[in-house]
């Protein structure tokens, strides 16, 4: 490692120390976070499965469904193995491209879900706004384009933060990054030098991606409820709403602990540290867990078929 001037000239390894000011406790907080990764690994396992094999599942909104359990599982899986391997087995050490790979593969799966949230969003805007057209737009074809465009859009508009942090930051401060995980602002403030540029990167890809989605998925909405609420029928409108809750409230879990972290990791210069990365954590590690958990309780049809797989287990 060549060091000049005080500053370590493109170190080959980092050092992520986990949550700063808990150090002493993180074999403890590891077994939570196990804890959720599991029951998400799980929940979503099985709701991928039982869309495969159910063919009235396969229509639009379960096939969505089914892309966010895939995306949820690869982000989880991103973040969780290194994580425990911090807490439980004192590996804090990992290779800088390697960091750089993480933190792509980590920002990109968070863009995949916000794009598949928009695209459900749109999915339930023609189902209700639109329901005898509803086929004939969202047909096989749409969906492939819909997922192939999400990923496409999200990694290429990521890539840039991970080429600027190799090609423009030659100078380190340290090799120590306060943080469990490769973060793009958690590797950038480790530069000696002007970061500006790297900033404005990481904001504009947040707001062109999750600003993006956010106003379109609420525009969505809005034109959903107005729609619901001029039904005639009572029964109609709670139908067409108790279609929506489950998005909603997959929408609003995604979202707000998403800006929270975002904004305190950004603004909030009196919260302490650790609040930060607890923060990142839990924002990379709930919505893999409460997903299945939402869609599993409030989709009659997932609820049905998960009934009748582990009663067909006790029969048996």
């Amino acid at each position: 490692m060549f060091q000049l001037n005080g500053t370590i000239f493109m170190p080959p390894v980092l050092t992520l120390i986990g949550i700063p000011g808990l150090e002493s406790v993180q074999f403890w907080i590891g077994i939570p976070f196990c804890a959720m990764y599991i029951i998400a690994l799980f929940g979503n396992c099985l709701l991928l499965v039982i869309i495969k094999s159910e063919r009235s599942l396969h229509e639009p909104m379960y096939l969505f469904l089914a892309m966010l359990g895939a995306t949820d599982i690869a982000l989880s899986t991103c973040i969780l193995p290194k994580m425990l391997g911090i807490f439980w087995f004192h590996l804090p050490d990992i290779y800088f491209d390697a960091c750089l790979f993480q933190m792509w593969l980590i920002h990109t799966f968070q863009c995949i879900e916000s794009g598949i949230l928009l695209a459900m969003a749109l999915d339930r805007y023609v189902a209700i706004c639109f329901p005898l057209r509803h086929a004939t737009i969202f047909t096989y074809h749409l969906l492939t384009q819909i997922g192939v465009g999400v990923t496409l859009r999200a990694a290429l508009l990521v890539a840039p933060c991970l080429i600027l942090i190799k090609c423009r930051l030659k100078h380190f401060r340290t090799t120590v990054v306060s943080h469990s995980y490769c973060e793009h602002m958690a590797i950038v403030k480790l530069a000696a030098e002007d970061i500006r540029v790297n900033k404005i990167c990481g904001l504009f890809v947040a707001f062109t991606i999750l600003g993006f989605d956010i106003i379109f998925i609420t525009l969505s909405y809005i034109r959903i409820f107005i729609t619901v609420f001029n039904l005639p029928q009572r029964e109609a409108r709670l139908k067409a709403f108790n279609t929506c809750i489950a998005h909603i409230c997959v929408f609003l879990e995604f979202y707000l602990l998403g800006f929270f972290s975002f904004f305190t990791h950004r603004f909030g210069f009196h919260i302490p540290p650790y609040i930060h990365i607890l923060l990142s954590n839990l924002y990379l590690l709930v919505p893999p867990l409460l997903n299945p958990i939402v869609y599993g309780v409030k989709t009659k049809q997932i609820r049905d078929r998960v009934s009748k797989v582990f009663h067909s287990k006790d029969s048996s």
